[in-house]
């Protein structure tokens, strides 16, 4: 008989974010975040998992989120950050898991990178699945981020992805039974390799949030990695300038 899943409450939420044992293998700095998220039938999300994984819900919600941002001064733990590989563009298409010992985390469905040898290693090494993308940014007056992507596999670039977005108004640390803190306070990661599941930690401190104006988006993200679109403005907007951030390794499920 298939044993019940465990009830996810604010609990384990806090606990994820306790720092792991050892040293991490990876430093990374992440900036400029945006998060859109839309709200998605949890049955739907499910019937997209792997096995070992259920698809955490807020108040009976799930939600899939599409987080384009920048990533800087990425390196190995014992080794310096090199120019022309260390900086580059990120932008996922995420959803919101947790394992039969109820630790939440993050699911990706995809990870678009214009950096080749990130994308390569994150693959080996993680077996997250990223992908290569031609990507590009333009920093406007006011403060506006015109953020462009469109993956190489998208021959015809009927999907490329716009956002334009800009910090506003700071705001308070999310309390831990909140909707901000389940969208966005994640620790642990999951994958999928080698014919198993896997677990990885990132540790950082709680995400400085903040408004967000956003002026243009897109949910082609969305069919790109085959989940239908919502024809619906996002259902939560919301913006961080960014964490310093320590990368550990996997271990099995």
């Amino acid at each position: 008989m298939e044993t019940a899943p465990p009830i996810v409450d604010t609990q384990h939420r806090l606990d994820a974010r306790v720092r792991p044992r050892g040293g991490p293998v990876m430093y990374q700095q992440w900036r400029d975040l945006l998060f859109l998220h839309w709200e998605f039938p949890a049955s739907v999300v499910q019937e997209t998992l792997p096995a070992g994984l259920h698809v955490d819900t807020f108040d009976g919600r799930a939600f899939v989120g599409v987080v384009p941002f920048f990533m800087r001064n990425v390196r190995p733990r014992f080794l310096p950050a090199v120019p022309g590989i260390s900086h580059f563009m990120e932008m996922n298409l995420r959803t919101y898991v947790y394992d039969k010992s109820g630790v939440p985390g993050v699911w990706f469905y995809s990870l678009d990178a214009n950096q080749s040898l990130a994308v390569a290693l994150a693959r080996r090494f993680f077996h997250l699945p990223y992908e290569r993308a031609h990507m590009s940014a333009r920093h406007l007056p006011g403060g506006t981020i015109s953020y462009r992507s469109t993956r190489k596999s998208d021959t015809d670039g009927k999907l490329s992805c716009q956002f334009e977005y800009a910090t506003e108004s700071e705001l308070a640390e999310p309390a831990a039974d909140s909707l901000e803190f389940f969208l966005v306070e994640r620790y642990r990661l999951y994958a999928f390799g080698n014919g198993r599941l896997w677990r990885g930690a990132v540790a950082h401190k709680p995400y400085p949030l903040c408004q967000a104006r956003v002026t243009a988006w897109d949910e082609n993200l969305l069919p790109l990695d085959g989940l239908p679109r919502t024809n619906r403005s996002p259902d939560h907007i919301i913006m961080s300038r960014g964490v310093d951030v320590d990368v550990f390794g996997l271990e099995p499920v």
